[in-house]
């Protein structure tokens, strides 16, 4: 594409990347992982499972996806992200069908290991292509739009998985998974087919990049790169997170059951509501700490967070069960949307996809943590309000430790 073209253009492909990488987020998070919190009643009743094997299935997932981030940036570098991007999507989709068949438990823990892999090999690269195609101040905007995938994905299975459980009855959960894993496979076709690696191949700069800001570019892209306390302090606060919304993702559904008693379709319209509020949580989020910086979008973050955590961890009633939705829903993927724009910030394009792997494993290690745990300490108690607040003091410290963030230069 010619220069000439670029002007007469009316959309830079850089959106384009970053709607094909909301599909992206939706196929390999959206349904791939946020489902399982919808299937988990079901799998429940006819696999016979308890709930420290239900949060095993999930830290099974998010092994996965911590193996695959230690191999990421090397696979980037040799494969570009594109290719790497696809092959995840690939692999989620098989391992999603094949779970539609399986009826043992450690098989189905071993496919759901696979699909955390293929999760691993999209993340990291998508957001690498985001600070490929984007300048500073409209990163956060940009992975904001990503990470609404997510959303949307959770909002496809609230309203799924309880049709076809209402179909097909006990193996209406089996259904689930084939139909997601072949959505899984058409989001693998369309990023295969228009996901690109670079400006450079398109002949554009990144949307954003001013004449004066792509020539110091290259000079300022690595000044953070050896910093390893500024990746320790990124990845403790991306553990923070990590370790506490999958406790209410995997759990606040059968919470919403057991607790407040309400039937599955009520509490997965509910659950769909978290959805459509989260479609929103990246873009609010991301493009508020372009303007306000990052370290006051995570601190703020964290604060709506622990709201959310507070309410059903006392177990305030309706009301605030509502509530903790809207703030649990407002939150939840705003986390990720800075991290991710952080890292380019902080570490420039070469070493963000370095330095988001690095962080991201704190945050792995977290979601591996979290559900298993979790899920542990209620059948010890036989409640789901201890882990809640237990989440709330973690991401009350986490929102005190983000005020210590060195200021960002914009690149």
């Amino acid at each position: 594409m010619t220069s000439t073209t670029q002007k007469i253009s009316t959309v830079h492909y850089g959106w384009i990347v970053a709607i094909c990488g909301a599909v992206v987020i939706f196929s390999s998070f959206g349904l791939a992982r946020y489902a399982y919190t919808m299937l988990l009643p079901a799998m429940q009743s006819e696999l016979g499972l308890a709930y420290g094997q239900m949060g095993l299935i999930g830290t099974a997932n998010f092994a996965g996806y911590l193996t695959a981030v230690l191999f990421t940036p090397m696979l980037i570098r040799r494969y570009r992200p594109r290719a790497v991007i696809s092959v995840g999507l690939f692999l989620i989709s098989l391992a999603l069908f094949a779970i539609s068949f399986m009826s043992s438990y450690w098989v189905i823990v071993a496919l759901y290991t696979g699909a955390g892999i293929g999760g691993g090999l999209c993340n990291i690269p998508m957001m690498a292509l985001i600070t490929e195609w984007f300048a500073s101040d409209q990163r956060g905007r940009a992975v904001g739009i990503v990470v609404c995938g997510n959303g949307t994905g959770i909002i496809f299975t609230g309203f799924l998985i309880p049709l076809l459980n209402s179909w097909y009855g006990a193996s209406g959960w089996r259904d689930s998974w084939a139909v997601l894993g072949l959505v899984v496979f058409c989001g693998a076709c369309i990023a295969a087919l228009f996901l690109r690696n670079s400006p450079d191949e398109l002949e554009m700069k990144p949307i954003g990049c001013r004449e004066v800001t792509c020539q110091r570019l290259s000079a300022k892209r690595n000044v953070r790169q050896g910093n390893k306390w500024l990746v320790a302090h990124l990845g403790l606060l991306y553990w923070a997170f990590g370790v506490t919304f999958m406790v209410y993702g995997t759990f606040i559904v059968e919470t919403m059951m057991t607790t407040y008693e309400l039937s599955e379709t009520t509490a997965g319209f509910y659950w769909s509501w978290i959805g459509v509020i989260s479609f929103f949580s990246g873009v609010i989020f991301g493009t508020l700490s372009d303007k306000i910086g990052r370290k006051y979008g995570i601190a703020i973050v964290y604060f709506v967070q622990t709201i959310a955590y507070v309410l059903v961890g006392f177990n305030c009633g309706t009301t605030g069960l509502l509530i903790s939705i809207v703030c649990y829903g407002l939150a939840v993927f705003a986390i990720p949307t800075i991290m991710a724009a952080a890292a380019g910030d902080y570490f420039g394009n070469t070493g963000a996809a370095g330095a988001l792997a690095a962080i991201t494993i704190f945050f792995a290690a977290g979601q591996a943590m979290g559900p298993g745990l979790s899920g542990a300490i209620v059948d010890v108690i036989g409640g789901f309000g201890p882990v809640y607040l237990l989440a709330s003091v973690i991401t009350g410290v986490a929102a005190l430790g983000a005020f210590t963030l060195p200021a960002v230069t914009k690149i």
